[in-house]
């Protein structure tokens, strides 16, 4: 009987081949048709059938599969994923700025979550939390040492559903407990203030669908505050980036129309593009230019981009775009280097494949794919250093990278364990900073070079881009 259902198994899988085979040059015809490898295919019916008949206890089929596809595609680089129900919404949710969750903007310190600041009008600035609150638990589980990723992902979820939180207060003895019931929460991904008198500050925490018209919105607002702006700041530190269109809309908010903000390399066709500051690359609806609103003055007026190791694939866009064309000074530490582009491939109504298909490079020509974007000035993030920034992840560290095709990268040598034990514990000692205060150092730096005063710069270097280095053509 089992070989019945083995043979059975494998006629199955030999039907679905040939049905692919005969479709791939109908299909799809603008991809290269590729030989299906049929000795490895026949492997993976060997080993579904092994498991099926083999494991300790039974295994849903789809379970296998669905595992099979996403071992697959997570297999090529860091940021290739096969989106199951879940993960394809949450995509979709980040992308448009609204999720269901609290409302509460949070950080890490002591290995704890602690909050930022609550939004106003949520479920979580209603009940009572407070900034510097520093939340313990999540349903009762411990969240020491927990990553704040896996945190932010308990704390969301569907709407009307209830989370505990146990929270530790300054000057509180005893925990406080509180439930609290998740709703529809809009994140405002800009913010932006006049810092002092002629000096705005305006920040992207992520490029998001409503992105461009909120920076256009808070740009004119602070134009009407104080026409004469000597001096704007752009704050894209610990930005992980979002879509494309928010990232041409706002390098183009600052250079002329038509330049180049950024062009892509891959095997597609489609793959190989370049995008212009036109509304047609950054506008959500058709002859429509929202940028057209705003002031004059924004094109010309001084600007400095603050960026940092969190700064990524958008974010570095941006600023390379805003460096090669000698618009602004970049100040801060060397960007992450995601210049990757992820395409998401609907599967079935309720999945996709999130797939690596080309590379980003800057007007120059320039990949940023593990490289990033080298500031003109660096400054660290406070006087006495980096901080945790210094411990933290870049693309060129992540297993099975893309490699940047116009530059050779080099080796990285690990740490010694004294020096990444002093490391840690120098780190330690910094809190984290929150942008836009007086106690940001970087941005005072920011402020200082637009006054023309002396900047503090940082001791570290950054790994310096060779000259002359052009982009290589897959054509």
């Amino acid at each position: 009987m089992n070989g019945k259902w083995r043979n059975g198994l494998l006629i199955g899988l030999g039907v679905l081949i040939g049905v692919v085979a005969s479709m791939q040059f109908s299909a799809l015809a603008q991809k290269p048709a590729t030989s299906l490898p049929l000795d490895e295919l026949r492997q993976l019916a060997d080993v579904f059938y092994l498991i099926k008949t083999d494991y300790v206890e039974p295994v849903d089929d789809r379970k296998l599969l669905t595992e099979a596809i996403s071992g697959m595609v997570s297999s090529l680089d860091p940021h290739s994923a096969y989106l199951d129900k879940k993960a394809l919404k949450e995509l979709k949710e980040g992308t448009q700025g609204r999720f269901g969750g609290l409302g509460i903007e949070v950080g890490t310190e002591d290995g704890f979550i602690k909050v930022i600041s609550p939004i106003e009008d949520t479920p979580a600035y209603r009940a009572g939390i407070r900034p510097g609150d520093l939340i313990t638990r999540l349903d009762g589980v411990p969240v020491k040492d927990m990553t704040l990723d896996e945190a932010v992902k308990r704390m969301r979820g569907e709407p009307n559903t209830k989370i505990t939180l146990t929270i530790a207060r300054r000057n509180t003895t005893k925990p406080i407990v509180m439930t609290i019931t998740r709703e529809i929460i809009r994140v405002q991904s800009v913010k932006s203030k006049i810092i002092e008198p002629g000096y705005a500050w305006i920040r992207i925490s992520q490029f998001q669908e409503p992105t461009v018209d909120d920076v256009v919105r808070k740009i004119t607002s602070m134009y009407d505050q104080s026409s004469a702006l000597k001096g704007m700041v752009l704050d894209l530190r610990n930005d992980p980036g979002g879509i494309l269109p928010g990232a041409i809309g706002v390098a183009s908010v600052f250079l002329p129309k038509d330049v180049v903000v950024v062009s892509t390399n891959g095997q597609l066709a489609e793959s190989r593009a370049t995008f212009y500051a036109r509304p047609e690359f950054y506008a959500g609806q058709p002859m429509s230019d929202p940028l057209a609103k705003l002031p004059a003055a924004v094109k010309t007026v001084p600007l400095v981009v603050l960026v940092n190791v969190g700064s990524a694939s958008a974010s570095e866009i941006v600023a390379g775009a805003l460096q090669d064309h000698k618009r602004a000074t970049i100040l801060g530490a060397q960007t992450f280097g995601k210049g990757s582009v992820q395409t998401v491939r609907q599967i079935t109504a309720d999945t996709a494949v999130k797939l690596t298909t080309a590379r980003y490079y800057t007007p120059n020509g320039l990949s940023i794919q593990a490289k990033g974007i080298v500031p003109d000035l660096l400054v660290d993030e406070t006087l006495e250093g980096n901080g945790v920034n210094d411990l933290r992840l870049r693309e060129s560290d992540l297993l099975k990278h893309l490699s940047n095709d116009t530059s050779q990268e080099k080796e990285k040598q690990p740490a010694a364990d004294e020096d990444e034990q002093q490391l840690l514990n120098s780190a330690k000692r910094y809190k984290p900073v929150e942008y836009g205060t007086k106690d940001d150092f970087q941005l005072q730096q920011a402020i200082n070079h637009l006054k023309g005063l002396p900047v503090k710069l940082s001791k570290s270097k950054a790994e310096e881009r060779p000259a002359g280095e052009t982009k290589k053509k897959k054509d």
